[in-house]
């Protein structure tokens, strides 16, 4: 009889726990077009893998009445689970209880889960959603975000670190997600800011919505601060699990490998008539990646932002590769700020968790102007600089067409460790283009349009052919376009027993 109340009672507290913060607000966020945090997991992990831990934990303050409002789990889901297979630890802020306010004790429930996933060598993914720290308990709150931002440092380069942020997100809960690798966004529900429309317009005047302040767009389009951008709860968590896909588990383990029918030795023909004739002509360097990667899958990241610059994962021949490349439909694929942070932070990323990184160069040099001067693209262009050169991983290079100036040496050039070093027939490397390298050197000295162009193309077979390179070491081969894929494929198949290291050190000073 005893054991029959027990068990009886256990089933009381854990549909207690499930229910959250009760089937009304669970409609208010449905009404809002929000899952449940529950939901929310059902969504992102495989059918019946979630093992929760941490049900019954309850808050222990008893300030302002909170010991009359306790509810089991204390508005916090922590668990592990698998995505396709692949384990994965997780925990999901419920905004119906409480808000989804940060607590002492549940905080330490997200600490516990973040302490096994590096002890276990598994990736974390944190589904926020919430009003902040919580009032009532004080410093204790802040205690344990403090605690949070501990972990996510240690883990950093250890395991991947993903944040879903699928409601607000605001204070000084912003700077755990900001230490993660991957930053998702929710159109319309989600926001991030250190200080609400409110305090802004008290202390500047400035009257500015949730949305423009913080929000998924602002964020994706502008700041840079999220990486993806999605319509609704549930496309946001399929896109994660695919993202997931492409992750190792830890930065022990190596790339994960997906068998592909897409034979390695494909012959890419239309690769042939991709880069225009005309040199100032722009193209889509996206549509370079998708033809050689495996089924023309690739995962780009950060594909609002500085789109002068592209990245994201691929596979080749089954094994996840990173790709890095200009993109001259923006700017020209010129590298500026903005671009050089964002192309910097995903070579880190692949280098920490050996991921391979290819690099497809077609670079007419850095941004002119007073607004990047001022702004430090010196300093900024020299983390793209410190990061490829850097990076142990396996680095390949295929310049395409333009590989001017400064811009040739940090686009993954040969200088910087590059293992493999391609380039097109197309291709032009120089301190700058003929025709300005011409007006320079002879500053008027020809009589018409005609010997001018003359002195353009000595100037171009003397100096900017890719031969040239290539006859100095600097470019291992010249290769046909529609080789590309099998070119690569063969290159990092040799390249997947390199060992190299860098000398030792407590720490690097990359220049923020």
């Amino acid at each position: 009889m005893q054991r029959h109340t027990i068990i009886t009672e256990l089933e009381q507290k854990r549909e207690r726990a499930r229910q959250g913060g009760g089937p009304q607000r669970v409609e208010a966020q449905h009404g809002k077009g929000k899952l449940s945090a529950r939901e929310r997991i059902e969504v992102l992990l495989d059918p019946d893998s979630f093992e929760e831990y941490d049900m019954f934990v309850e808050h222990r303050s008893v300030n302002f009445g909170m010991q009359d409002n306790k509810v089991p789990g204390d508005g916090c889901v922590t668990g592990h689970g698998t995505i396709n297979g692949r384990l994965v630890f997780i925990y999901s802020q419920d905004f119906t209880v409480l808000g989804g306010s940060l607590s002492e004790t549940n905080a330490l429930k997200i600490c516990k889960i973040m302490d096994m996933a590096v002890k276990v060598g598994a990736p974390v993914i944190g589904l926020l959603d919430s009003g902040g720290a919580r009032i009532q308990e004080g410093v204790d709150s802040l205690g344990g975000f403090a605690e949070i931002f501990q972990r996510n440092v240690l883990a950093s380069g250890v395991i991947p670190q993903i944040s879903v942020i699928m409601g607000p997100c605001a204070g000084g809960a912003v700077y755990s997600p900001a230490l993660t690798d991957f930053i998702v966004m929710v159109r319309g529900s989600s926001y991030m800011f250190v200080t609400g429309p409110e305090v802004v317009k008290t202390v500047t005047h400035e009257v500015v919505t949730q949305e423009d302040l913080g929000g998924a767009d602002t964020h994706t389009h502008k700041t840079g601060v999220a990486d993806l951008a999605y319509n609704n709860d549930i496309e946001a968590l399929l896109q994660v699990r695919r993202l997931f896909n492409f992750l190792p588990l830890n930065n022990r383990e190596g790339v994960p490998y997906r068998p592909t029918p897409d034979p390695a030795d494909r012959v890419e023909m239309s690769l042939n008539t991709l880069v225009p004739d005309s040199p100032n002509k722009p193209y889509n360097i996206k549509e370079l990646i998708e033809r050689v990667v495996d089924e023309g899958d690739f995962f780009e990241i950060q594909p609002d932002y500085a789109k002068n610059i592209i990245i994201g994962f691929g596979r080749m021949e089954g094994h996840t590769v990173g790709f890095v490349a200009n993109q001259p439909m923006h700017i020209a694929g010129c590298l500026d700020i903005d671009a050089s942070r964002k192309a910097a932070r995903f070579v880190r990323f692949c280098d920490a968790f050996s991921i391979p990184i290819v690099t497809l160069v077609d670079v007419p040099g850095f941004m002119p102007g007073t607004v990047q001067e001022h702004g430090g693209v010196i300093k900024h262009g020299a983390k793209l600089l410190y990061a490829f050169a850097e990076a142990t991983v396996p680095k390949i290079t295929v310049i395409t067409r333009k590989a001017y100036g400064g811009a040739y040496d940090v686009m993954s050039s040969k200088h910087l460790r590059a293992d493999v070093n391609y380039a097109w027939p197309s291709a032009e490397i120089a301190v700058m283009g003929p025709k300005g390298a011409v007006e320079i050197i002879f500053r008027g000295k020809y009589a018409n349009e005609e010997e001018m162009q003359g002195l353009i193309d000595d100037y171009r077979a003397k100096f900017a052919s890719p031969f040239v390179a290539a006859s100095r070491g600097y470019i291992d081969d010249v290769i046909r376009p529609q080789n590309t894929r099998w070119r690569i494929c063969r290159s990092l198949a040799i390249l997947r027993g390199k060992k190299l290291e860098n000398p030792w050190k407590k720490h690097d000073n990359l220049p923020l």
